[in-house]
């Protein structure tokens, strides 16, 4: 095996790989060269922007998570333009921490501590009090987002863009991108896109892009795997199930339950049983990925199916104790929102909404009016009418906007209207000062 340090062996493991497993459709060609597929991720993104602008917390335990607090805005306004000096001891941290954020990222020094995305943060002041937590910074993510992939696109042109720090490449045809499995061009990426914004990225090539994301995941920070077709069994097999992007934790669950621990293990089972127990779609899928074969494409442009603006609050909220406060939090995602669809250029007529209990129970409601629109006032009312048909009576954790049916402003405008818009229609919603 090549490139990659291979788990211990499952105790036991279907027959060799299937013909086709780990297969390609540009590798059925005998003309053309393998399919090389790399999944590219940067290394805890947000912290690591966070360490370029405050390289004395390196090495240290920090999370970055909830809003600016008085505390980081006296920071910034006293040591504005010299947050390198900032001295280690006047960062805020995580133990006097109070509300109900999440944590968008850790260091890696302090996933040690068991801490990591999506935590809340006072759970993760038990778990690492003496953090640093510093307040997110999306626009500067954003800034170095760009940059990290406008460097990939002068060297690998067919990418595909996963989110604000990873992506798909396609190495396939790219001067280097077949030497020693794809290994030259990963180096060369690496350390292009260190030499412009000084961030790390761990890069996984393979056959195709469910192998590739896995391997990306072997070797952080700042490693290369190259997974070839013959380390299916050796280096792909021996892991769990949950390391197949696509099986999310209550089919991890079904899947132990039956003995099937490992992808390896996944393998050993018919398909025809797979089919039988999960259904035809999902059992089929299952079949494959654990048995490598993935055709998907690199796909370099995409339309989006929606846009949404959700938040989490610092604490649960009444939808009538807190009317104005809920209003304020309302009008802002829906003008996010509509911000968002500008900036892009897109229209939509399905508006959805989404709350989250403080039982952690999801209510979801969504309309589609008669027009396609970007105007904030008209996705707010048509919002503010999906409110009134969810229950109200619990205290409130999340609260998010949605706009979806979408269309390029161009295909907007010209789609003829159908029926009453609720745009158009004068409501008043249950967060609207009455």
């Amino acid at each position: 095996m090549r490139g990659v340090s291979a788990p211990s062996k499952p105790s036991s493991v279907p027959a060799a790989p299937e013909p086709a497993a780990l297969s390609a459709p540009a590798a059925a060609a005998g003309d053309l060269p393998p399919r090389r597929i790399a999944h590219l991720d940067m290394d805890a993104f947000y912290a690591s922007v966070e360490l370029l602008r405050y390289p004395q917390l390196k090495g240290l335990p920090a999370v970055i998570g909830g809003g600016r607090r008085h505390e980081d805005d006296a920071l910034a306004q006293a040591y504005a333009g010299r947050e390198a000096e900032i001295p280690v001891d006047a960062f805020p941290l995580l133990r006097d921490y109070a509300g109900r954020g999440v944590i968008t990222t850790a260091t890696y020094a302090a996933r040690q501590f068991g801490v990591g995305s999506a935590m809340g943060l006072m759970k993760a002041a038990r778990l690492c009090p003496q953090a640093i937590l510093l307040p997110v910074d999306f626009a500067s993510y954003r800034r170095f987002s760009r940059q990290f992939k406008d460097v990939i696109l002068t060297i690998a042109p067919v990418m595909e863009d996963r989110g604000v720090d990873e992506v798909y490449i396609d190495f396939t045809q790219v001067p280097g991108g077949q030497r020693e499995g794809g290994r030259v061009l990963a180096r060369l990426i690496q350390k292009s896109i260190f030499d412009a914004t000084g961030l790390t990225c761990s890069i996984g090539v393979a056959p195709n892009k469910l192998i590739a994301k896995m391997a990306s995941e072997f070797n952080k920070p700042n490693g290369i795997s190259i997974v070839h077709a013959q380390d299916l069994e050796p280096a792909i097999w021996p892991l769990a199930c949950r390391k197949i992007n696509g099986i999310g934790p209550k089919a991890d669950a079904r899947l132990q339950a039956f003995g099937i621990h490992t992808i390896g293990d996944l393998a050993a089972r018919p398909r025809d049983w797979l089919v039988r127990t999960f259904g035809k779609a999902y059992g089929a899928w299952l079949h494959e990925a654990a048995w490598g074969r993935d055709d998907r494409a690199v796909v370099t442009e995409s339309e989006p199916v929606s846009m949404s603006r959700e938040t989490t609050f610092d604490r649960d909220l009444h939808a009538v104790r807190d009317r104005a406060e809920l209003g304020r939090i309302f009008t802002d995602l829906c003008e996010r929102v509509a911000e968002d669809l500008r900036r892009k250029g897109y229209m939509g007529k399905t508006i959805g909404i989404k709350l989250r209990y403080d039982d952690f129970k999801i209510a979801t409601r969504d309309q589609t009016i008669a027009t396609f629109t970007q105007d904030a006032a008209t996705i707010r009312r048509a919002a503010g009418e999906c409110l009134k048909r969810v229950p109200l009576d619990k205290r409130l954790r999340l609260l998010g906007v949605r706009v979806g049916n979408l269309l390029t402003e161009q295909e907007a405008r010209a789609a003829p209207a159908a029926g009453r818009s609720a745009g158009a229609a004068v409501v008043r919603d249950l967060f609207e000062d009455q």
